[in-house]
């Protein structure tokens, strides 16, 4: 049976990440797949690997994350934040690091909602004077 070192529950718009930190060599699986796969982007992989840089914990631990709703990008801030939570919750001399690199806060922007009478949440129809 394998061992869970920390739990951590990550969310960024529509997306929410549950992470386990476990004994291992650093590998990032997502979803089932290495991290590199799952992302397409290296960017989102940065994104996802930026908790463990600034605690400095890269080839530590093994983190498995099931991650689901909205697109990539958001499950890629949703992972970061979940990665953050449980770096905090397996050693909380991390949290300072963490806060300092605003990684423990919910990104809490989401999508406004369209409103009625209109093209978009926003977008009004073109006017006309005549």
């Amino acid at each position: 049976m394998v061992k869970n070192l920390a739990l951590g529950t990550g969310r960024r718009k529509t997306s929410v990440a549950r992470v386990y930190l476990r004994d291992g060599k650093g590998g990032i699986t997502v979803n089932g797949k290495p991290a590199e796969n799952y992302f397409p982007n290296a960017e989102h992989i940065f994104t996802i690997k930026q908790p463990l840089t600034v605690t400095s914990n890269e080839g530590k631990f093994d983190i498995y994350v099931n991650v689901a709703g909205g697109g990539i990008t958001g499950q890629a801030g949703a992972c970061r934040h979940g990665i953050a939570r449980v770096l905090v919750m397996y050693d909380e001399s991390n949290r300072s690091a963490l806060r300092a690199n605003g990684f423990l806060t919910r990104d809490s922007r989401m999508v406004e909602r369209k409103k009625y009478g209109r093209k978009g949440a926003r977008r009004r129809f073109q006017f006309s004077k005549r």
